[in-house]
């Protein structure tokens, strides 16, 4: 499993980043899903992305993530606390 915040390897935590995902821009691909499922959940009655749980990734699984949403909808906000 990919997914999760769990970043493994002895990667610092200064490298965590925390993500949203703008709902008014997704399409609902569910490549975020796919890719960090503990992260990102597509909701089943819109089929639109969200955010679940605390929403920190290692900061180059999230950029994997944005680079692979077709929308773009998937953003850091800012580094984790």
């Amino acid at each position: 499993m990919i997914g999760g915040a769990e970043t493994g390897g002895g990667d610092d935590r200064a490298d965590l980043v925390v993500v949203s995902v703008n709902q008014q821009v997704c399409i609902g691909a569910g490549q975020c899903e796919m890719h960090e499922e503990a992260t990102f959940l597509l909701d089943e009655d819109t089929g639109i992305a969200a955010v679940v749980g605390h929403a920190m990734l290692a900061r180059d699984r999230a950029r994997k993530v944005m680079d692979t949403c077709p929308s773009q909808a998937i953003s850091i906000t800012e580094t984790a606390p």
